[in-house]
């Protein structure tokens, strides 16, 4: 099932999250998918998003709380945003659905066929998705940064760390500190040669890591070592977790 789509169905009726996996399992020979979350609401259904890793979502539009229109216009922001196609007893929301490049749209009753159709775009788009993250090209030169309305660009040969702080993420460069909203997992998955991960909520840039001195006693029992970075007298935590990482880069012995 490697290469099954992972999908997030969304609908706040129960049978029809039920017809749904009805009509994957009849087409599971043609478009193999495997079911990784449900949600009967859209706030539920980011929450799950955003937790999992996700090709497709099928979302209903009227649902209360948040309609699915919403969703969609949330899991855009996303760092890994699954392709969305609407599922729903209503078209005429078909205009807004696509302003939103929605991947498809189905109306109910949902005929196999059609949902078959649906999903091979996504596949279609999830095999363009591997190939590109696979290209050298694929690895970004500039983080983007949403400040005051205008979208800043963030060149990642200047960032010094990068911190995970609530629902963001902080670039920190020796000139000043960017929000980002991107999570720390996929920066050090794209990242991987540049960056190290030297506590859970943080990555360093392993040209500017030049020594490490020990800390402070803070309470923090994992907090034993700190990092000297070039470019910034900030100081941060190594966790005991990650020591051996630190250790090897900077070739200590002991």
């Amino acid at each position: 099932m490697s290469d099954a789509l992972r999908l997030l169905l969304v609908d706040d009726e129960a049978p029809a999250r039920a017809r749904l996996r009805d009509l994957l399992g009849d087409i599971s020979a043609e478009v193999p998918s495997v079911v990784v979350a449900e949600a009967a609401d859209g706030f539920t259904a980011l929450e799950q998003a955003q937790d999992g890793d996700l090709d497709v979502a099928l979302i209903d539009i009227r649902m209360p709380g948040m309609d699915g229109v919403e969703l969609a216009r949330h899991l855009a922001r996303l760092p890994n945003t699954p392709a969305v196609i609407f599922v729903t007893a209503f078209d005429q929301y078909a205009v807004q659905a696509f302003e939103l490049a929605a991947l498809d749209y189905l109306v109910k009753p949902v005929r196999a066929a059609r949902l078959a159709d649906a999903l091979r775009k996504a596949r279609r788009r999830a095999d363009d998705a591997v190939r590109l993250e696979k290209s050298a090209l694929a690895i970004r030169q500039n983080l983007s940064c949403l400040e005051r309305g205008r979208i800043l660009l963030v060149p990642v040969a200047e960032i010094l760390f990068l911190k995970a702080e609530q629902k963001y993420v902080t670039a920190r460069t020796s000139e000043r500190e960017y929000l980002l909203e991107e999570s720390l997992v996929h920066l050090e998955t794209e990242f991987s040669e540049r960056f190290l991960r030297i506590h859970r909520n943080c990555l360093v840039a392993r040209a500017v890591v030049t020594g490490v001195e020990r800390a402070a006693d803070q309470g923090d029992a994992e907090a034993h070592w700190q990092v000297i970075l070039d470019g910034t007298a900030e100081r941060l935590p190594v966790s005991r977790r990650q020591w051996p990482q630190v250790k090897a880069l900077l070739k200590l012995a002991g």
